[in-house]
């Protein structure tokens, strides 16, 4: 059973992309949402959204894909389940990893524009919604973007944000039982921290090579400078505050550190002065 022809009634639960909208900054769809869930709009039609349908026939793809990639096998694939305590919250989960029980969801995204760290903030609240629903600690993004890439993204579960997110759905639920008009939460999702899981040919960037010849052009004097500091201060007296000559004064700080000056540098730029 695909997303497209799920027969669960979405008017009777908050599901991992009404936790995007309800976590989110767009008002006009927070009102639909809330409509649609007190039945008095029908829910939107999605069949002729590009990005949605793309999102939906690659989905098989992208998880295929990550398994390939990742050695994890996927289980659970479109099961509808719902949270232990409020049964108000649910999911239907695009599959949880096998080996480490981690939410999986997959996205399609397009290229222009694209970023991981903005890709992670954009669903971060579906994905916090679906480990709250599922009782896990770990999620998996993994993303085919149409510029013809993969990328495989890790987020863990954030404790204060999920917190801010049950009062969030909570107040949104008691709006849709009342009738009282929601509000907007407006809360900014955390930074996600991503785990480096991609290895990146940068020979196509002018700017990677322009940087990568300074750095072995200025290698060797690098490894001279810090040869330098450290003689300096093997040479310098212990019970010195400070020590000049040849053009270099050292200082230590209450602390013990010991940085240098250009003495000369100092006479010229006071001389100008």
């Amino acid at each position: 059973m695909t997303k497209a022809t799920q027969s669960y009634d979405r008017r009777q639960f908050i599901g991992g992309s009404d936790a995007r909208i309800i976590m989110g900054k767009d008002e006009k769809a927070l009102l639909w949402l809330w409509r649609e869930k007190r039945g008095e709009v029908a829910a939107l039609d999605l069949s002729g959204v590009l990005i949605v349908q793309l999102g939906l026939v690659t989905e098989d793809l992208n998880r295929r894909w990550y398994e390939l990639n990742s050695g994890n096998r996927i289980s659970d694939i479109q099961r509808h389940a719902v949270h232990r305590t409020m049964p108000w919250m649910a999911a239907t989960l695009d599959g949880l990893v096998k080996e480490t029980g981690a939410v999986f969801e997959a996205k399609f995204m397009l290229p222009w524009s694209f970023s991981e760290e903005a890709a992670a903030e954009k669903h971060m609240a579906q994905l916090q919604h679906n480990m709250l629903v599922a009782g896990t600690k770990k999620s998996v993004l993994s993303i085919i973007n149409g510029g013809g890439k993969w990328v495989e993204l890790s987020i863990e579960a954030d404790p204060i944000y999920q917190t801010i997110l049950i009062a969030a759905e909570k107040a949104f639920w008691r709006a849709v039982k009342t009738g009282e008009t929601p509000a907007l939460f407006d809360c900014e999702p955390p930074k996600p921290r991503i785990e480096a899981v991609r290895v990146v040919d940068m020979n196509a960037s002018n700017s990677w090579a322009e940087f990568a010849a300074l750095f072995c052009e200025t290698r060797g004097a690098h490894l001279d400078h810090e040869r330098a500091k450290n003689e300096l201060k093997g040479l310098m007296p212990e019970d010195a505050k400070e020590a000049m000559g040849h053009g270099i004064r050292a200082k230590r700080s209450k602390s013990g550190a010991v940085s240098f000056d250009l003495v000369e540098m100092e006479a010229r730029h006071a001389s100008v002065q």
